[in-house]
């Protein structure tokens, strides 16, 4: 169980460490205030986007438009909003919105004047002066019960920008506040349903609200408070904005705010001139039951505000009138509560987290489930999921919601993106441990040019060097057997880690690893005129370099490992080799296969060297032996040759050192089979062991073999019955003797039981040398 949890933490380890950061971090900055801007304008294009609702038949806007401005003058007269008020009211509306400050009188325009004088001069020795429309307004108010006028509360520390209210309306208690809370950049998002006079202390109802109200009084319904002081209107709750509601961050939430659910654009309710109703025009029955707004509609009165739908990608910015915007904050109080038209709502902080969270998550697991994946199709799942959450979004806004958008993509993103600079440092370090066993150069031509890494090959003339290590097959079964698989990788470790680090510092490719074996390139996928030299040198320092790998075995109380390495140069096609899903970067041709045939005839510590090699380095390659030797598959017998050493910029040299055989008290009866590759035959031969040194030994066979045969040997008892356990292995290195069955082998594999009679036989014989055989020693 610990063991498979291990392995899924492991395998997703990427997302779990990137998931909650970058959630973090979008939180982070969502409540430093950084996303407000972008989550807002996301908020007006759904805005925007969302089908327009037909318009509220329960409101009429009267504009004073700029044709009316013409007609009458600004500001409009007291007793001409006097006489429009009394034919709209006239209609018996249910309510009336006057959304014109009207805190002081004003007298009618000068030529008007002349003629009131004209028709009763008597209004000139009044006192006060002659006010007639004033008056005439005033008592219209107050035989106007539904009637609201305006007052603006909110003010600067100074108190500069209060508006006073109309000091009839305001003895009357017909007041609301006209106040429009507008967010940074100037729009209105949101609107009062009341807030507190800062400097009375007394809470004032907004206009949109108390014409809501007195719409509703005639069915019963008033507002209440719930329990946890939320307004409730019938069964429709307005839940108050609170200051880091869905995209804002610490806003301003003075009094009971509500986010604006506008009904559309502007134009969206139905507009009168007031010039149509003075001139009767307009039948006072459009008004019945109605609410009547009243307020500016001419551009050159400012009373514009900037809203959701200001803001367009081709079309130039609309505003719209604050007449219009009261409107749509009534429309919006009585929507919710008669046809059940659901207001905004925002999830709570702790579910818009984790819904960051989720987002970073889904970000992060599509980046690692795809970080192999290559152009656009890497790109494609994101993009899926970017524009499948803003169409989420939209849908769950259609419905009311307001749930976050940008952090969510962002988080998204910042996965998305981290993922894969994780897996860009994760190939760095794949990278870095592949120069480990190529150079900087190689790594570069396969990675960085445009055709390192395309399919196919070409005809090239390259050096190749294999190396293995004798007997460490039967080693390794053994380990495996008495300690398990664990030693015989790390002893594996041990050696390649030497050989990669001489083969890197040659400037060789390796090719692959094949267990113990290496094949490495010298000459591709970079070219160069001293390949075979740095072949030759390379296989020289890492017989060299083993020296330092046996003292590392050695303390693991194993005995030493000796290499065999064979080189050959010849043409090959060499290049990347596979499918589009999986390549290799490799060689393939015969001289391959000949490369390795050389290799299998070395003993440990040798280098051999084919012709085609020899002739490339002769001038500065020692050497000492050749031999003959006919490899499977090759027509004709080749040459080839042991190396020693290599002078020119390498000055480098195998130790020789000189094996003392000791001859036998008695010789030893032993039988052999032939190795041909992994096949061993079945047919049994006799022999007997003469003369033994450490690494070697003397042995009179039944018959003449050939040189360099692998052989199988078993040790038998002097009376013919075999030794059990007593299996090793050795190789056919030359004649040695007078009889022509008399051969050289060199030890390749001997277990410690065989070891033990070994040293065993060469303490019991006579110490006296038989003979003294020069030998590579690395």
């Amino acid at each position: 169980m610990w063991t498979k949890l291990k392995q899924f933490l492991w395998q997703w380890r990427g997302v779990m460490l990137v998931a909650p950061s970058m959630a973090g971090l979008v939180v982070g900055a969502r409540f430093a205030g950084l996303l407000q801007v972008p989550e807002l304008r996301a908020f007006d294009q759904f805005v925007r986007l969302r089908p327009q609702e037909e318009p509220d038949d329960r409101i009429v806007i009267v504009g004073i438009s700029e044709a009316d401005l013409q007609t009458y003058g600004f500001p409009i007269a007291d007793g001409i909003f006097a006489r429009a008020l009394e034919k709209i009211a006239a209609g018996q509306p249910r309510a009336i919105g006057l959304d014109i400050y009207r805190d002081l009188p004003v007298p009618p325009a000068y030529e008007n004047l002349i003629e009131i004088f004209r028709n009763d001069p008597s209004l000139i020795d009044r006192d006060p002066p002659i006010e007639p429309g004033y008056q005439k307004l005033v008592e219209t108010f107050r035989n106007t019960p539904n009637l609201i006028g305006i007052v603006k509360v909110t003010s600067d520390e100074t108190g500069e920008g209060r508006v006073a209210a109309s000091p009839v309306l305001q003895e009357l208690g017909q007041l609301g506040s006209n106040d429009l809370p507008r967010d940074t950049d100037a729009k209105v998002r949101r609107g009062f349903l009341y807030l507190t006079d800062q400097q009375s202390q007394e809470l004032v109802f907004s206009l949109a609200f108390r014409l809501a109200m007195l719409y509703l009084e005639a069915q019963n319904i008033e507002p209440e408070l719930t329990d946890n002081e939320w307004v409730k209107l019938g069964d429709a709750v307005f839940p108050p904005f609170e200051s880091n509601d869905g995209g804002y961050v610490r806003t301003d939430a003075a009094g009971y705010q509500v986010l604006m659910n506008y009904r559309g654009p502007q134009k969206s309710f139905t507009i009168v001139e007031l010039n149509d109703i003075l001139d009767g025009k307009i039948d006072p029955e459009r008004f019945r039951d109605r609410i009547v707004l009243i307020g500016s509609t001419a551009p050159s009165l400012n009373d514009y505000f900037d809203t959701p739908y200001s803001s367009t990608l081709i079309a130039a910015p609309e505003q719209m009138s604050g007449v219009e915007v009261h409107a749509n904050l009534t429309s919006q109080i009585l929507s919710a509560t008669l046809d059940g038209r659901t207001p905004i709502k925002v999830l709570p902080e702790f579910w818009e987290w984790l819904l960051i969270l989720a987002a970073a998550t889904g970000g992060a697991i599509l980046s690692w489930q795809w970080r192999y994946t290559q152009g656009f199709t890497k790109i494609l799942p994101l993009a899926i999921a970017m524009v499948g959450w803003g169409g989420i979004a939209y849908l769950v806004f259609l419905n009311g919601w307001w749930i976050p958008v940008i952090p969510p993509i962002l988080a998204v993103v910042l996965s998305s993106v981290t993922i894969t600079v994780y897996v860009a440092l994760t190939a760095a370090n794949i990278r870095q441990a592949f120069s480990r066993y190529l150079t900087d150069e190689v790594v570069a031509n396969l990675l960085e040019t445009p055709e390192g890494l395309e399919m196919g090959g070409e005809l090239r003339t390259i050096t190749i060097l294999t190396s293995d290590l004798r007997g460490f097959t039967s080693l390794s079964e053994r380990l495996s057997a008495q300690e398990g698989p664990q030693k015989v990788v790390s002893i594996l470790n041990i050696y390649l880690e030497a050989m990669a680090e001489t083969i890197t510092s040659y400037q060789g490719t390796i090719d692959e690893f094949m267990g113990d074996g290496i094949l490495v390139l010298f000459g591709a996928p970079t070219q160069r005129e001293d390949d075979p030299e740095r072949a030759v040198a390379c296989a020289v320092a890492m017989q060299l370099a083993m020296k330092g790998v046996n003292q590392q075995i050695a303390e693991l109380g194993l005995p030493d490992l000796e290499m065999g390495i064979g080189i050959n140069t010849g043409e090959v096609v060499v290049g990347n080799i596979g499918s589009q899903k999986r390549t290799k970067y490799g060689v393939v041709g015969s001289q391959v296969n000949l490369t390795y045939r050389i290799e299998s005839y070395t003993i440990g510590g040798q280098i051999l060297i084919s012709q085609s090699t020899l002739d490339r380095v002769r001038d500065i390659t020692h050497t000492n032996g050749e031999q003959q030797v006919s490899p499977k598959g090759v027509k004709e017998p080749i040459t080839i040759y042991s190396v020693s050493g290599i002078d020119g910029n390498y000055n480098l040299a195998l130790s020789q050192e000189k094996e003392t055989f000791v001859v036998l008290r008695e010789t030893v009866p032993l039988e052999y089979r032939i190795l041909e590759g992994k096949h061993i035959s079945e047919t049994a031969f006799e022999g007997r062991l003469i003369e033994l040194s450490d690494r070697s030994a003397k042995v009179r066979f039944d018959r003449s073999v050939r040189l360099l045969l692998n052989l199988k040997l078993r040790l038998r008892s002097r009376d013919g019955q075999e030794k059990s356990g007593s299996e090793f292995y050795a190789k056919v290195v030359k004649k040695s003797g007078e009889q022509d069955t008399d051969f050289l082998i060199r030890l390749t594999s001997v277990p410690p039981d065989v070891k033990d009679i070994f040293d065993r036989l060469y303490q019991e014989s006579d110490s006296s040398t038989s003979s003294n055989i020069v030998s590579p020693r690395s």
